[in-house]
């Protein structure tokens, strides 16, 4: 087992129940291979997690910026709270050395690891929760999200994703709202991947892949930009 004193040193945070710790890194491949486990996966914390970050940095964006108008608060969040942001912050904490994988998993790099780096930073703000409450969560996540990701954000105008530029430039153009349907998805539950065409009308400008419906369609936008050269 790993030491997980050695993590709450890190980032300053001692929980009063260690079972909530451990659990929120507890990927349901360890418990194929170690089925006597005491924990189950944190699959439940990650949804529970998600709910209390989106919560808590939407209040933060509707406090601290109170005349921006809400599609661009919207923008603001959803590069906060992808994947990519949420692994990166896994990674700069330390929550990499403590993934609690299976043999196989441990292999795992690129969007494998970054997909479950992610859900554990979620599960350990539900976890936190259920430990220590919603203000120790605050705290946690505008320490080590919002402070840290948020000013790089709106500087680099990295809200501004290929799904967001777009739909500005097709309805600028054409006056047509892109749409964006399944063509196909293939794996197991934990580990769907998807191709998703983006529409103009009756037309598939693109299609992209992915494994996530969010990623595939950013893929596709951005294939669609670079065909259109918009």
């Amino acid at each position: 087992m790993k030491n997980f004193s050695l993590l709450e040193k890190k980032i300053n945070i001692y929980f009063k129940n260690k079972d909530f710790l451990v659990h929120a890194f507890c990927h349901r491949s360890y418990l194929n291979e170690n089925p006597g486990f005491y924990l189950g996966n944190n699959e439940r914390l990650e949804f529970l997690g998600d709910a209390v970050l989106e919560l808590i940095v939407t209040i933060y964006l509707y406090e601290k910026y109170s005349k921006k108008p809400e599609g661009e608060l919207t923008n603001w969040r959803a590069a906060l709270v992808n994947s990519k942001m949420l692994s990166e912050v896994s990674r700069e904490l330390g929550f990499n050395d403590y993934l609690l994988l299976s043999c196989g998993e441990e292999k795992e790099t690129g969007k494998a690891r970054q997909c479950i780096l992610a859900n554990t930073f979620e599960a350990f703000i539900g976890a936190l929760y259920l430990d220590q409450g919603y203000e120790s969560c605050k705290k946690f996540i505008e320490k080590s999200l919002i402070k840290e990701k948020l000013s790089s954000i709106i500087e680099q105008k990295l809200f501004e994703d290929d799904k967001s530029v777009f739909q500005e430039k097709a309805q600028e153009k054409t006056g047509i709202t892109p749409v964006y349907e399944v063509m196909k998805e293939w794996g197991p539950d934990h580990e769907k991947h998807f191709d998703i065409g983006v529409f103009l009308g009756k037309e598939m400008v693109a299609n992209g892949e992915g494994s996530s419906k969010q990623e595939a369609e950013e893929a596709a936008a951005k294939n669609a930009l670079e065909i259109k050269k918009w």
